[in-house]
């Protein structure tokens, strides 16, 4: 039985497609032909719809639409970011939203053209797809005929995985499965943007294998992007589209939209939401998961945010009046910026990253503009000078905090002599302003973070002690470096030892009880590592004893500690076996998940337990 008649072609601008007739008696349709115009256009049609596919781009006419999946950041509506099934965007043709009324209205115009250009930059980067449909069963008007089309397949295709996994046999049963119109044939286009395509798929593979580009895979990556000619706008939404989708990247950043949208939607935000908007940014430094992606969150929902307005944080206004006073008109007013006030808008930008809160860096940009509008309305050259310096103290900041925080919560951060060169210089320019600012604003406050490892803590106290060394002539750069490499290595190595040794535990739980168990567990542990080329020389025994007792207490919170504490929403019990266990908490809050999520626990229980966050 026939069910479906196939086109496949490429252009020359390496945009691939395919195209599809499919439902009753496709097979026997005559549904394209070459225009006699141009012999560069391919047309498919049907009674009152034409799909025609051009050098430059696409033209249609009559019913249907097109559908794509959303690549994380695109300008996603509030409404589908909020229910986490609407995977899809769906554009009919002729369609559009009137904003009053909050409806959508359907129009007789459906006919439009679009260039291979506007298609992948306003849907997906790389897999578009078009369609329309026939039946005899349709009505004569257009208008009428999508609005049937959309009220019994928006919510199929909006919803589709298949879409995002390609699998074009799937859609098209789908589409027909659901549309319940007899007799109908469906008419489906898919359009790849191979070069998109290509690039998608070698970050892909990059980047999955360990959450980390090298440099030089990153040059390979950049010349790939020259040489298929992809803009640096398309690049960036490939590679956040990419990182999101990575398992351990998704779970974080699903959680932190869903709470996001939940207080756009109501319009306030509570302190136990902040707090896990919080703590999910501290996890995401932990899990090598990019800011981008919780930058691009912030922007596409900051725009519908409608908070409860809160009284104006001390730390706000000040940083409003220092700059708004740059640009007092009389220029006999004093407002040069001192060091005063360079300290000030240090320690408000230190807080408002702490908070969250946007409104430092949406003044620093009315700022940005003010400047360029007094300069280009003849003001003197002084004042890009004076903007200029705190401009250059406010990135220093950005780019010592980024690397502080990466040291104290990522595994396997690769510490450079470049990185090292650049805190040496920055803590200098810090301290000038006041002795011992360095520390203050980024050492102090991550020591007292209680998700900080103890990996993490040893490379932030050996780096501050390097740092002041260096400054007194008592060591050079490369010893400190090699001090911190070193530490590196031990963390990489113990990582190693915890994942395989927990997997020998997981199969053969009874092997590491005993003194002699956990020496045969040790031998078996170096001849895999051996094996695996992860190891060379036998396991330093401190590690090993310190990675069985690791695994040892987490068992004991985990089976006996974990059922008392969500029984009896324990928070102190909890807190006092963190503190004294010396556990990494970043894992023992995977481990709560798991356990909530296997014994079909309510997750606000969990978040009720976890300190600071009731």
């Amino acid at each position: 039985m026939y069910k479906d008649i196939r086109l496949h072609g490429s252009l020359e601008n390496r945009i691939e497609y395919y195209a599809v007739a499919a439902g009753v008696d496709a097979h026997k349709r005559y549904f394209f032909n070459l225009d006699q115009s141009s012999e560069s256009e391919l047309r498919f049609f049907s009674a009152s719809n034409e799909f025609v596919i051009g050098s430059k781009g696409i033209t249609h006419r009559g019913n249907g639409g097109s559908f794509c999946e959303y690549m994380f950041g695109v300008d996603q509506p509030l409404t589908d970011m909020a229910k986490g099934d609407v995977i899809n965007r769906l554009v009919m043709y002729g369609t559009h939203i009137d904003q009053k009324a909050g409806t959508l209205r359907f129009s007789n115009r459906t006919d439009g053209a679009l260039s291979y250009d506007k298609i992948f930059f306003d849907g997906n980067a790389v897999t578009n797809y078009f369609f329309f449909l026939h039946s005899d069963e349709f009505a004569s008007s257009t208008q009428e005929q999508q609005e049937k089309i959309l009220r019994r397949l928006g919510k199929t295709l909006k919803r589709s995985q298949a879409i995002g996994n390609g699998d074009d046999n799937r859609i098209i049963a789908d589409i027909l499965g659901t549309i319940g119109i007899d007799g109908v044939q469906l008419f489906l286009f898919k359009l790849v943007n191979n070069r998109h395509e290509e690039y998608r798929n070698a970050f892909q593979t990059l980047y999955f294998r360990n959450k980390r580009i090298a440099d030089d895979e990153f040059a390979h990556l950049t010349e790939l992007a020259n040489r298929n000619e992809i803009d640096r706008y398309q690049q960036e939404r490939i590679r956040i589209d990419v990182m999101y989708k990575h398992p351990d990247n998704r779970r974080i950043v699903d959680e932190y939209r869903n709470i996001l949208c939940s207080c756009n939607i109501r319009g306030e935000i509570n302190r136990l939401e902040n707090a896990r908007l919080t703590r999910l940014k501290t996890l995401s430094v932990r899990n090598k998961i990019p800011g981008a992606l919780f930058y691009t969150l912030d922007e596409l929902l900051r725009k519908d945010r409608k908070l409860v307005e809160t009284e104006e944080s001390d730390y706000i206004s000040e940083t409003r009046q220092i700059l708004e006073g740059i640009f007092f008109s009389e220029r006999q007013i004093e407002s040069r910026v001192d060091r005063d006030d360079m300290l000030k808008l240090l320690h408000a930008k230190k807080l408002a990253a702490e908070h969250r809160n946007h409104t430092f860096e949406e003044i620093l940009l009315d700022a940005s503009k003010a400047c360029d509008e007094n300069i280009r309305d003849g003001a003197d050259i002084s004042l890009l000078e004076e903007f200029s310096y705190i401009i250059t103290y406010l990135d220093r900041y950005d780019t010592t905090s980024q690397v502080i925080n990466q040291l104290a919560f990522m595994e396997n951060v690769r510490i450079s002599e470049e990185m090292l060169r650049s805190l040496l210089g920055n803590k200098k320019e810090f301290d000038t302003l006041r002795p011992n600012l360095f520390n203050n604003l980024f050492i102090d406050g991550v020591m007292e973070n209680k998700y900080l490892g103890k990996y993490g803590r040893k490379k932030l106290i050996t780096l501050v002690q390097g740092l002041e060394d260096i400054e007194e002539g008592k060591r050079l750069s490369a010893d400190v470096l090699e001090q911190l490499q070193a530490i590196d290595r031990e963390e990489q190595l113990f990582l190693v030892l915890m994942r395989h040794i927990r997997e020998r535990i997981r199969n053969f739980y009874s092997k590491f009880n005993t003194r002699d168990d956990q020496i045969a567990l040790k031998r078996e542990v170096e001849d895999e590592l051996h094996g695996k080329k992860l190891l060379k020389g036998p396991i330093n025994n401190d590690l090993f004893n310190e990675t069985i007792l690791t695994i040892q207490k987490e068992a004991i919170y985990l089976h006996n500690l974990l059922p008392q504490i969500i029984a009896e929403k324990d928070i102190s019990l909890r807190e006092d076996f963190l503190d004294n266990s010396g556990l990494d908490r970043f894992y023992v809050e995977e481990l709560e998940m798991e356990y909530f999520e296997l014994n079909g626990l309510p997750l606000e229980d969990l978040y009720q337990i976890r300190k600071g966050l009731n």
